[in-house]
Formats: C-alpha cells, structure tokens, sequence
C-alpha cells in the first residue's frame, strides 16, 4: 500500500509524492476478544496515523483465490475497529495484478466493499488491472514494461489528484 501526500499550490501543476507504508504483514489476526483484552497494538496504530496524515491511499494488491489477500483484509479489519477509523472520508484508489485475464477484478470489487463500509471515498475511473501480470513487469526489476498500462497508470493519478483535491474541500 502507499501512502500518497498531493500539494495543490494555486499557481503551479499538482505536485505528488509518493511514500511507502509500514508493513502490515506481522499484524495480529484480528480478534475482538484479544482486542478487549489488550487494545489495538502499536503497529496497527502507527499503520492508521500513516493512512490518517495522507491526503489519499492508494491500494496496489494481487488478487488471491477470487479476493482480497488475507494480510490486507486482516490490515483493514483491525483499522475498522479503531475509534476513529482512518479510513473514514479518505480518498482511496485502487490497482491491482493476478495472472490471469482479469487483473484482479474481483479483489477490487471485494476491497472496494470492505472499504466503502468503513467509510472510505472510492475512487472510481480510470481503473488499472493488470492481467497476465507477469508478462508486463520485468522479474529482475520490478518494473513495469508495458507501454499501455503506464499510460493507464499516469491517467488514474492525474485523476486521483483531481478526486482528492475535490473530497478535501
């Protein structure tokens, strides 16, 4: 997941910057015993600050069997039981990968439900799925080497910024 932090200065072009999020992958499988006994761990707390400072979110995930991968479903339950979910009226866009023909379609449609119930604002077009994922990053590097879906990905943001710039006012 990124965080994603916009300047919106009156006199020049949209500035974005873009900044990793901490790790989800170490949280707790949520429990709301466990939660009444001990609270919401530090790690979960700092993951929620993080998305709470951001001017938006946006979600880069796989989809696993159909879904939501467990580690990010798991990251978003424990967000939802804050008392102040930091996901609530957050600007939030979505891509996604598998390798297969969809792109991961049906983990967006499975995430955008999880999120819009804890009060996210979903972003909507341009969408980016990338199908047959494996044919358009590079192993070695990481990179994308696909013309079309960088030019995909350079829309959704120019409109990303536009959304989030119109949800904060």
């Amino acid at each position: 997941m990124l965080r994603w932090r916009a300047r919106f200065p009156p006199w020049r072009r949209w500035k974005l910057s873009f900044t990793t999020a901490a790790s989800f992958g170490k949280f707790p499988i949520y429990n709301a015993d466990d939660q009444a006994a001990t609270g919401v761990p530090a790690d979960v707390a700092a993951w929620c600050d993080a998305i709470r400072k951001a001017d938006g979110v946006i979600i880069v995930s796989p989809e696993y069997n159909w879904s939501i991968p467990a580690g990010l479903k798991n990251a978003i339950d424990w967000a939802s039981r804050e008392k102040e979910v930091c996901f609530k009226d957050k600007p939030v866009a979505l891509q996604s990968a598998s390798a297969g023909q969809v792109g991961g379609a049906r983990m967006q449609y499975h995430l955008r439900m999880a999120l819009t119930a804890i009060d996210a604002q979903m972003f909507g077009k341009p969408e980016v799925f990338v199908n047959f994922a494996s044919k358009k990053v590079d192993e070695k590097t990481g990179e994308l080497t696909d013309d079309g879906l960088k030019d995909v990905i350079k829309q959704q943001l120019a409109a990303f910024a536009k959304f989030v710039k119109r949800v904060k006012v």
